[in-house]
């Protein structure tokens, strides 16, 4: 049997082209509806613009760098999606089945706490904004974790049993842990300043998704 490798070859082209014309249409209608629910508020095919995302995000990200649109939008859109489309799950699930990951860069540069196999053990010394989540969220039964990387996250999520998550981090490694953890309601705040440390939270943010279980 004789192969025609040049009809091969042509037809692979074709395909990778028609792959390539998909992903930019896809691309394209994320961005409009992403935006439309971003400025409206409304939320149009929820769970096929997370399939999307969740199956291309890599090359949404290399299309916007490649126009050079903000480097942050197909984070956030995703981020903003997944907040609204998980909220009324989220509340539905009470505070000890729900975990908190606080990143480490929160802390005070003369944060007196140390390191332990869970995380940063925070003493709540007043010195940054993590003491003031924490006494909010202990007595409501939320399981608090202060870590410094996602290796912690995922350690710490396959020893514990539980529900619902809210997140705090920079762009993209709070979309890609919202993505991560998608199967337990995940809620998401953004960093309102990031960096290697004493980054900034909007504190009263993350305290409205913690009392919104009350």
């Amino acid at each position: 049997m004789i192969f025609d490798f040049e009809l091969i070859y042509s037809l692979l082209g074709r395909l990778i082209i028609l792959i390539i014309i998909l992903i930019i249409i896809l691309f394209v209608i994320f961005i409009i509806f992403g935006r439309i629910f971003i400025k409206r508020g409304i939320v149009i095919f929820p769970k096929f613009l997370l399939f999307i995302i969740d199956t291309l995000y890599s090359p949404f990200k290399s299309i916007a760098k490649l126009i050079k649109l903000d480097d942050h939008l197909i984070d956030d859109l995703s981020i903003e999606l997944r907040n609204d489309i998980n909220k009324k799950k989220f509340r539905q699930i009470p505070a000890n089945e729900t975990l908190i990951f606080l990143p480490h860069c929160l802390r005070h540069r003369d944060c007196p706490a140390t390191l332990q196999k869970e995380g940063v053990n925070c003493t709540c010394c007043g010195l940054c904004s993590i003491g003031v989540i924490k006494n909010k969220a202990d007595p409501k039964g939320y399981k608090l974790y202060i870590v410094p990387g996602s290796s912690f996250v995922k350690k710490i999520v396959m020893e514990n049993r539980f529900k619902s998550v809210i997140g705090v981090a920079c762009h993209e490694d709070l979309s890609q842990m919202m993505m991560l953890l998608s199967d337990f309601c995940p809620q998401g705040i953004l960093l309102k300043k990031t960096g290697c440390y004493e980054t900034k939270v909007d504190v009263s943010e993350v305290l409205k998704i913690i009392n919104s279980k009350d």
